[in-house]
């Protein structure tokens, strides 16, 4: 059945067929359902990883009525990427080293990836619910410089759809101008399927952003965010991130890695007190 599926895919590649939205339809469900069956053939992650990572795949979101152009299929590609990259590396337990526990429970691991580098990974339970949590960092996400110090600014230059879209971040330099500017243009997709949020990320290339003078064009991901319910209180929130950067220019790996682990753990801090005021205020 897979490589007859495979066939009908390719026929919507040549150009006279790509308007053809029926046909573009059936290709995407059947390889859909081809991969799904796929997926459960083997031992891989947890449940909760390989339900969203079947459910979120790049061909269900070619299901909208307007047809996307290849660039923007192109970022659409990217954004899930980022997510399938990054549910792998949370989905492998082995290897984690501590690297900050603070006293409310919050605690930040890493470890070193071949084909990435050193990533980081943040576990914070924060008392508000999943929708208010998933409001915040995606509904809000360009008001998250006026919560977040380490953010300057975060600008959404484009929108793919309803999942994906374009990034421009500035990220404040740190005290005493250790690190100094960095600005870094990503492509973003949020899935959200039942009670389980995934949002996922990566550096881009954007023509309409080049690099800015005075500031380091810094490179980011595979990384996400996922947000579940605590599970027995679905007033709390359980959310990891997954952290990976090259902030480029000459920096002590000692620095980096002092600078990033901190910056998790500031980012839960500046969430709860940004949620906790949204709470009173309304």
């Amino acid at each position: 059945m897979l490589p007859a599926t495979f066939k009908l895919c390719a026929a919507i590649s040549y150009r006279h067929l790509r308007n053809m939205t029926g046909l573009r339809r059936q290709a995407a469900v059947a390889i859909s359902q081809e991969l799904s069956k796929l997926a459960c053939r083997g031992p891989g992650p947890s449940t909760w990883i390989n339900q969203v990572r079947r459910r979120s795949s790049l061909l269900s979101s070619r299901l909208e009525e307007k047809p996307f152009s290849e660039m923007e299929m192109s970022y659409i590609k990217q954004g899930e990427e980022a997510l399938q990259k990054s549910l792998s590396i949370l989905g492998d337990q082995d290897g984690w080293k501590t690297e900050t526990v603070v006293d409310n429970g919050d605690k930040v691991l890493s470890k070193v990836l071949p084909d990435v580098g050193k990533v980081f990974r943040l576990e914070v339970v924060v008392d508000q619910p999943l929708d208010t949590v998933y409001s915040e960092l995606v509904d809000k996400m360009e008001q998250m410089g006026d919560w977040n110090p380490n953010i300057q600014e975060i600008k959404i230059l484009q929108k793919i759809g309803k999942d994906t879209v374009i990034t421009h971040e500035k990220a404040a330099a740190t005290p005493g101008n250790i690190v100094g500017p960095r600005d870094f243009v990503s492509v973003r997709c949020s899935k959200r399927r039942g009670s389980t949020c995934v949002l996922a990320g990566m550096s881009t290339k954007y023509g309409a952003m080049p690099e800015q003078k005075g500031c380091i064009r810094a490179e980011s991901g595979p990384t996400c965010m996922i947000l579940r319910p605590l599970p027995g209180n679905p007033s709390q929130t359980k959310l990891t991130w997954l952290l990976s950067i090259d902030l480029k220019g000459w920096l002590p790996k000692t620095i980096i890695n002092q600078v990033l682990s901190q910056t998790q753990v500031d980012f839960a801090n500046h969430l709860r007190e940004r949620l906790a005021q949204s709470v009173m205020n309304c």
